[in-house]
C-alpha cells in the first residue's frame, strides 16, 4: 500500500455522513466525509498548501500543450496523487494553453479566478457530487475563456457542454476515482471542445502514466493512459 493520509500514510476512508473534523495540520474544525483510518483529517487548505506556485509556473509557460503543462505541475512538491488541488490544474493548465495557442484572455487574472473558482470544489465530489471534479474544471476554463455568467447565452451553454463532455468521459472509464487520470481525460476532452467550438488549437499529447504505482486504486491495463494501453496503440 503507498501512503494516502498526509498524517500517517494511513488509507483514507469515506464516511456516509458529514461529521465534523478538525484538521490535523491548522485545528480547524468543519464537516467532511473523508477521513483516514486512523481518524487524520487534513482539510483543502492544507492539502494544497503552495499551490500558489503554480502563477509563476503558468506565466512563464510558452508551451501550448496543456497535458505537458499539466504534467509540469503534478510533479511539484505541492501535488499529491490525490486531492483538490488537481481541480485547480486542470484548469490552470488549460487556460495557461489557450493563451500560447492565440486565445485571447489576461492569463494572470483568468488564473487568480480559476484558483478562486476550482479551489471552491472539495475533495471527493466526484464520489459524492456525481461530478469529477476536473471535469467541473475543464468548464471553468471555458466559462473563464468566455466570460461566461449566469446570464450569458452562448457562453452559458458552452461551459455546459463542456463539461458535461469531459464528465461523460470519466465516467465511461469508470472508478474508482484517480485524480491523474481523470484530469488528462478533462484536459483531452478540453482540447478538442475548444477547437471545435472556438478554434483555437492547443497541442494534443497523450501521456503515458508514470504513477501507477502510487495508487493503491490504480485500474491498470483498463487505464487509457497506463503503459500497457501505450504499448499495443503502437503500430
Amino acid at each position: 500500500m503507498q501512503e494516502e493520509c498526509l498524517i500517517c500514510k494511513a488509507p483514507l476512508e469515506y464516511l456516509e455522513r458529514d461529521e465534523e473534523m478538525e484538521c490535523a495540520v491548522c485545528h480547524r474544525r468543519e464537516p467532511s466525509k473523508t477521513r483516514c483510518i486512523n481518524g487524520h483529517y487534513v482539510c483543502s487548505g492544507c492539502h494544497t498548501q503552495g499551490m500558489d506556485v503554480i502563477f509563476g509556473l503558468c506565466l512563464a509557460e510558452t508551451s501550448a500543450d496543456p497535458v505537458a503543462i499539466l504534467r509540469r505541475m503534478m510533479d511539484q512538491p505541492f501535488c499529491h496523487m490525490h486531492g483538490p488541488e488537481h481541480h485547480v490544474l486542470v484548469g490552470a493548465a488549460l487556460l495557461t494553453a489557450y493563451k500560447n495557442a492565440g486565445g485571447r484572455l489576461e492569463l494572470e487574472s483568468a488564473l487568480r479566478e480559476m484558483h478562486s473558482r476550482g479551489k471552491a470544489v472539495p475533495g471527493g465530489a466526484c464520489g459524492f457530487w456525481g461530478a469529477c471534479g476536473a471535469g467541473i474544471s475543464a468548464g471553468q476554463f471555458m466559462a473563464i475563456a468566455t466570460a461566461s455568467t449566469p446570464l450569458a447565452e452562448e457562453p452559458w451553454g458552452l461551459s455546459n457542454r463542456m463539461t458535461a463532455r469531459a464528465l461523460d468521459i470519466i465516467g465511461r472509464v469508470g472508478g474508482p476515482r484517480c485524480c491523474k487520470r481523470d484530469s488528462w481525460l478533462a484536459v483531452l476532452a478540453a482540447v478538442d471542445f475548444t477547437r471545435e467550438q472556438l478554434g483555437v488549437e492547443m497541442e494534443r499529447s497523450v501521456p503515458v502514466c508514470p504513477y501507477g504505482s502510487r495508487n493503491n486504486q490504480c485500474i491498470g491495463g483498463r487505464c487509457p493512459f497506463s503503459a500497457a494501453k501505450s504499448a499495443a496503440s503502437r503500430p
